[in-house]
């Protein structure tokens, strides 16, 4: 299947480049965003910093044809990569096939972070059904865990390594996948300050939280971001469960930490990843948090859920 990647033209193209070195980084990056130029495709890179000054180096003059994201800040929390990355280069090229080169699992990332990093690349599939895309994945072969490259076997379709693509045969239904990420998520730890969520407890969920993103050292504008994310996913709780819930507040040496429980139950896997139509109201809860912070997590099965936040200190 040499070549695939460059001469497939319908629907999506969602290959995993495997890579060692930075030499094989850019001979797997930068011919591949080459092509896309020739082919007045869209092209739209979103890497980690280091990666990303590489490849505008090796592009020269074309990388003002490109648009270019650092990834630690526009996918810092990886339910933001789809609506707020590739869907959203995508809406801005209707009628094109676009062309993507996104890397949300890097060697910094943390065991925290992964579930939902490993969840968004599985979700891509879905989210990018019959759309005309090629999107990309590098992943570090000598840096990341191999547990994370198995699972990029089973996330991508296509796997790269140098010029030679190949069908993946670990590929397997991304709703599935993303499916196995959904994982329980430890209690809070005996010194959080919990709060019950009901509709008259809204004003001192925002109280209590604003005192604590403070005390905690957040800026004026991750205060606020912060406030806004609870008090929307507390007022989910309220409105869409009868019997409430619960807040628990916390810090860790690096994160401020709000946890929410309830009744009820997420039963779309692209909920807060992917937009709703138009003409859909609501639902648009998870996709504002999603943007806000830096991290959510979420578990969630018939009568449980718990969506915990994260703002790094």
């Amino acid at each position: 299947m040499s070549n695939a990647v460059a001469t497939r033209t319908d629907g999506l193209v969602h290959p995993a480049l495997f890579y060692r070195d930075d030499e094989e980084y850019l001979a797997g990056t930068v011919p591949f965003i080459q092509a896309g130029l020739a082919a007045d495709e869209p092209a739209l890179v979103a890497v980690p910093a280091d990666n990303l000054d590489r490849i505008r180096a090796a592009l020269g003059s074309d990388a003002a044809r490109v648009q270019l994201h650092d990834m630690t800040v526009a996918g810092r929390n990886p339910g933001r990569i789809l609506p707020g990355v590739l869907l959203a280069f995508a809406a801005a090229h209707p009628d094109k096939r676009v062309r993507i080169i996104g890397e949300p699992i890097w060697a910094g990332r943390t065991a925290t972070e992964y579930p939902a990093c490993a969840q968004h690349e599985a979700l891509i599939n879905a989210a990018f059904a019959g759309r005309p895309a090629t999107i990309l994945c590098p992943y570090d072969t000598g840096r990341l865990d191999q547990s994370w490259l198995d699972d990029a076997r089973r996330t991508h379709p296509i796997l790269q390594t140098g010029n030679v693509a190949r069908q993946s045969p670990h590929y397997a239904d991304p709703i599935v996948v993303a499916a196995g990420f959904n994982l329980p998520l430890q209690d809070p730890p005996a010194h959080a300050t919990t709060i019950a969520i009901d509709l008259i407890a809204l004003a001192t969920i925002r109280r209590v939280v604003t005192a604590e993103a403070v005390a905690a050292g957040l800026s004026p504008e991750r205060v606020s971001d912060l406030t806004l994310a609870v008090n929307e996913l507390a007022t989910n709780t309220v409105k869409h469960t009868a019997a409430g819930g619960t807040l628990a507040v916390w810090t860790d040496p690096t994160r401020l930490i709000c946890q929410f429980r309830d009744t009820g139950h997420i039963t779309n896997p692209l909920a807060g990843r992917i937009p709703p139509p138009p003409q859909q109201p609501g639902s648009r809860g998870l996709i504002l948090v999603n943007q806000l912070c830096d991290l959510v997590r979420v578990h969630t099965l018939p009568g449980a859920t718990t969506i915990r936040v994260h703002m790094q200190r």
